[in-house]
């Protein structure tokens, strides 16, 4: 038998405060384009419209990428992590994805870890 959609929300682990981390990564490059919040509705509407939804944590409400700029996300899949308390999903990123205007928001702040040497592992 096939999961309701409730069925599959329910088995998300939301936060305290309702919300569940998105990862947005582009479907065919698996690039990481950007993190969002969801709550439950945002969820929803993100596996049943074919748009990513998010809530937006400092306006208290709902946004969709592109609804001003024109850059969609068009989900191409959702994936929930092995303890529930993330979703990955895969897009078509029409556009740039940070609202900077740049095509990830990770392409700007390198932190400068240290990084394995052959043989330190």
């Amino acid at each position: 038998m096939t999961e309701s959609l409730q069925e599959r929300i329910d088995r998300v682990a939301f936060n305290g405060d309702g919300l569940v981390a998105a990862i947005i990564q582009q479907w065919d490059t698996r690039e990481v384009l950007m993190l969002g919040w969801m709550d439950a509705e945002a969820l929803r509407r993100s596996l049943t419209e074919g748009r990513v939804t998010f809530w937006s944590r400092s306006r208290q409400e709902y946004w969709r990428k592109g609804d001003t700029s024109g850059h969609i996300q068009l989900v191409k899949g959702a994936r929930l992590d092995c303890d529930g308390d993330a979703v990955l999903f895969d897009v078509e990123q029409v556009g740039a994805a940070c609202h900077t205007g740049t095509r990830t928001c990770f392409d700007s702040d390198d932190l400068a870890p240290a990084t394995s040497v052959e043989g330190a592992l």
